[in-house]
């Protein structure tokens, strides 16, 4: 079991990864909506997995990645994105995600990638 926390500034969409991973035995610890938010939630939680949507309204996803990195170099960020573009891609996980979900994605798919990283 993973304890996760949901970063996304679709509330609907928060709730969708959340409900994929609780039906599976996992715990989401703590949601945020934007990078800020994010990055005080991590220190505070400890998460063992973050899910973090890289366009989010007050702050770029990849910024939250890296001052999450900052605080727990090994952290787990899987980011997501309704942009799949190579590019894109790529730079996310130069800038050390661990894995990188394309919206919309099957409920299976996020399980997958959060169970990848423990």
């Amino acid at each position: 079991m993973a304890r996760i926390l949901v970063v996304d500034d679709a509330a609907f969409m928060r709730v969708l990864i959340r409900d994929a991973l609780e039906s599976r035995g996992h715990e989401v610890v703590g949601e945020a909506a934007n990078g800020e938010d994010a990055v005080r939630k991590f220190a505070l939680l400890k998460p063992d997995v973050v899910t973090m949507d890289i366009t989010l309204r007050e702050s770029h996803g990849f910024h939250g990645l890296q001052r999450i990195r900052a605080i727990e170099p090994g952290a787990k960020v899987i980011m997501c994105s309704a942009l799949g573009r190579r590019g894109l891609v790529m730079e996310a996980m130069a800038s050390g995600a661990s894995d990188f979900l394309i919206k919309p994605f099957h409920a299976e798919r996020v399980v997958q990638a959060v169970e990848a990283q423990l």
